[in-house]
């Protein structure tokens, strides 16, 4: 079966990897024959690219596959949506902006256009799955997935203030609340460490690093800039603590990523995060922008080493049953059935 995969393709370009690369480079190794696009970086020259490799593969593929985020890219599968329409080739959007039940409501024209006259709409978590079953589209639910054999599992038994943060430095993702937690954490562990991972995407990165220096902090907080998977999974087993502090989330791969690897996660509860993480159960849950219960939740875990080692052997249970071995089972009936 023939694929075009279109999504935001620019991990070369210093950015994050994302589904087009994981997903598109799984359902290859599964005998599918997948195109993609696009690689280019310059937004307008990307969207045309787009446009063009529908109409180009018009007759060759017999899908295409579009990821679907909540902010600027929402255009992309807009625009690509339409052209499938007027080529005549059934799509299936992939939903993965955690704002996109806002956008469901603040658009709901646009909407409609993209994922009311779709194949079916593809819900990597149960929030948008909920969140579009709502307004009457024809939603399946196909998880975001890991290969959690190559996930090393250190299972924490003690816990020091060493915390670890991976996402891009985003003002949604609220990176400087991190360094909030820090500094309230400091006055009792002056030897608090935290490590922030991830490309920078509207300046943020800098805006943290001199955020860090006002506080004093810049000998706790160590800001190492994008990693490969393979370097920030080899320095994790480093510290003993996940937080993540976004404002907005859909099911992030980095959390799933850090249970895998045994770290016990304090997430801020937004989007879909409850809906993947069962708290105080799989990980602790605190209010958006809650930098003191954040704190609370941390200073929980290192003083009750039980509280810790039980969130760790859940969330592993919980990383494995996110594992390609499981969800790829998923994708081959949803495919085969087009």
């Amino acid at each position: 079966m023939k694929i075009l995969y279109i999504g935001n393709k620019l991990s070369k370009h210093g950015f994050s990897v994302t589904n087009i690369e994981t997903l598109g480079d799984q359902l290859k190794d599964l005998g599918y024959e997948v195109y993609f696009a696009s690689e280019y970086k310059n937004k307008c020259v990307r969207l045309i690219d787009m446009l063009f490799a529908v109409f180009r593969l018009r007759k060759k593929v017999k899908l295409v596959l579009i990821d679907v985020y909540s902010m600027q890219a929402f255009y992309f599968a807009l625009f690509s949506a339409w052209m499938c329409r007027i080529a005549k080739v059934p799509y299936i959007p992939i939903l993965h902006g955690g704002n996109l039940p806002a956008r469901l409501k603040n658009n709901p024209v646009l909407s409609k256009s993209i994922f009311g006259h779709s194949k079916i709409n593809v819900a990597p978590s149960r929030y948008l799955q909920d969140a579009f079953e709502q307004e009457g589209f024809h939603v399946q639910y196909i998880p975001n997935n890991i290969a959690t054999s190559t996930y090393p599992f250190k299972e924490r038994t003690n816990f020091d203030p060493f915390l670890l943060w991976v996402r891009s430095f985003d003002t949604i993702y609220n990176p400087h609340m991190a360094i909030d937690v820090v500094d309230g954490l400091s006055k009792k562990f002056p030897e608090v460490k935290l490590c922030m991972v991830g490309p920078d995407k509207d300046g943020s990165m800098k805006s943290c690093i001199e955020y860090a220096k006002r506080k004093g902090l810049q000998d706790n907080v160590l800001i190492t800039g994008k990693l490969s998977k393979e370097k920030w999974h080899a320095i994790s087993s480093e510290y003993d603590i996940f937080i993540n502090t976004t404002h907005v989330d859909n099911t992030p791969v980095s959390v799933i990523e850090a249970m895998a690897l045994g770290l016990p996660v304090v997430s801020t509860n937004v989007g879909g995060i409850p809906f993947l993480i069962e708290n105080e159960k799989d990980g602790v849950l605190v209010a958006d922008g809650d930098a003191q219960g954040m704190e609370n939740a941390i200073r929980r875990i290192i003083k009750e080493n039980d509280t810790g080692s039980n969130i760790v052997v859940n969330g592993r249970k919980k990383a494995e049953s996110f594992d390609w071995e499981v969800v790829k089972e998923k994708w081959t009936e949803l495919l085969d059935t087009v």
